[in-house]
C-alpha cells in the first residue's frame, strides 16, 4: 500500500530531494531515504509505510507519556517501520530500525483505524511507537476522519521535522509529547546523527505559532545525558522558551540496541533530576520506567496538594474542580 509522498521535489539524475525532515535526503532511482520508508521509483517519491501500521495496541495514554492531556483515558495506539534518527540507545529498534519488508505488519485504512479507536471506545489515537512524522501522509488521512468523529489526534515524536513540512502534518493533531534527547549539539551528533537546533525550533514553535497541547520526554543515560548541570541548562531553556508550566517527564533508560554495555538509569537519578527540576522553577516534573508513585502524581504547585494520583499508568483519584484546585490555582490539564 504505496502512495505518492508529501514534501519532496525532483533533482538532477533521476533523484529526488525529501523535504520531510532535515537530513533533506537525496534519494536515487530505487532508493529509500535515511527512515526507509519514503521511496523513490522512477523520479517519484512514495510512502511506503502507508496503511502498514505493525499493529494496535489500547495503552493508558499516561504511557506516552501525556498526564496532563486526557488524563485516565486509554488511547489506541500504533506505528509502523522506520525512522528519520539513529538513535544507538533506541528502546524501539527493533521496529525503528527495520525496513517494511523486513517487518510483519497489517494492512488498514483510515477508516478502519477510527473504527477500531471506536470499537475500543478510546477518545483519541496516538501515533508512536517509531517516529510518525515519516508516516505523516497516512496521520493525515486518519486524522481528517478521526476529527470528524470527535477523536482526539496524538503523536509521539522526535520534533525532527522542517518547517515546510511541519504546519501541515500538525495541524490535525491535538497533542503532542516530544522527546528533547538532551541540550548539546555533541549528544545529538554523535548518538542519533542528527541536529539539536531543529527539534528546539520545533519545540519553540509548537508554544509560539500553534494550540497543540505539549509535553516533553527526556531520557537519561548514564554516563551521556544525566549531568545535573545540563539538565539544569535543558530546564532553564525550557522555562525561558516554552514557560514554567509544560509537563516534563524524567524517564529511566535500559540497556539496548547499540548500547548494551550502558546500565540502566538508577532510580535516585530519575528522582533527584526531578526534585531538581522544580527547584528551578518547573512547575509539574515526573517520572517514568521507574514505578514512583509521588513521581507521578499531578501536585497543584501553589498549595502543593495532589490533584491527579498515579501508580504507573493508572489513575487513582482526580482531586480537580474542572481545571481548579481547591486552593483556586488554575491547573492547565486537557479533558475530553
Amino acid at each position: 500500500m504505496k502512495v505518492l509522498a508529501k514534501w519532496w521535489e525532483p533533482i538532477k539524475s533521476g533523484k529526488v530531494l525529501c523535504t520531510l525532515c532535515p537530513r533533506y535526503c537525496k534519494i536515487g532511482n530505487g532508493q529509500t531515504g535515511f527512515c526507509f520508508v519514503r521511496k523513490n521509483e522512477d523520479g517519484k517519491l512514495y510512502q511506503m509505510a502507508y496503511g502498514r501500521p505493525t499493529g494496535f495496541a489500547v495503552d493508558p495514554i499516561e504511557k506516552k507519556p501525556l498526564n496532563h492531556f486526557l488524563p485516565g483515558t486509554s488511547i489506541l495506539s500504533f506505528g509502523t517501520a522506520g525512522c528519520n534518527l539513529g538513535c544507538r540507545y533506541c528502546q524501539n529498534w527493533d521496529m525503528s530500525k527495520a525496513k517494511m519488508d523486513n517487518l510483519k505488519s497489517v494492512k488498514v485504512t483510515p477508516e478502519e483505524v477510527v473504527q477500531i479507536a471506536k470499537k475500543n471506545n478510546c477518545p483519541g489515537i496516538a501515533y508512536t511507537y517509531n517516529e510518525p512524522i515519516i508516516f505523516a501522509e497516512f496521520i493525515l488521512d486518519v486524522a481528517q476522519l478521526a476529527r470528524k468523529e470527535g477523536i482526539k489526534n496524538v503523536m509521539v515524536t522526535n520534533g525532527y521535522v522542517t518547517p515546510e513540512a511541519r504546519e501541515e502534518i500538525f495541524s490535525l493533531i491535538d497533542g503532542v509529547n516530544v522527546d528533547l534527547k538532551a541540550l548539546s549539539e555533541q549528544f545529538y551528533h554523535k548518538l542519533t546523527y542528527s541536529h539539536l537546533s531543529d527539534v528546539l525550533d520545533t519545540i519553540r514553535w509548537f508554544h509560539d505559532e500553534t494550540d497543540v497541547w505539549m509535553e516533553i520526554t527526556n531520557l537519561l543515560i548514564p554516563g551521556y545525558n544525566d549531568d545535573f548541570s545540563e539538565i539544569k541548562n535543558m530546564v532553564d531553556w525550557l522555562i525561558e522558551n516554552v514557560g514554567d508550566e509544560v509537563p516534563l517527564h524524567f524517564t529511566a533508560f535500559h540497556p539496548d540496541f547499540k548500547m548494551l554495555d550502558v546500565p540502566r538509569t538508577p532510580h535516585r537519578t530519575i528522582t533527584k533530576a526531578r526534585r531538581l527540576a522544580m527547584e528551578w522553577d518547573m512547575k509539574y516534573v515526573y517520572v517514568g520506567n521507574v514505578f514512583d508513585s509521588e513521581g507521578q502524581t499531578t501536585f497543584c504547585p501553589n498549595c502543593h496538594r495532589a490533584l491527579i494520583e498515579r501508580s504507573w499508568h493508572s489513575v487513582l483519584k482526580v482531586d480537580l474542580e474542572g481545571t481548579r484546585c481547591s486552593c483556586g490555582q488554575e491547573i492547565p490539564v486537557v479533558w475530553n
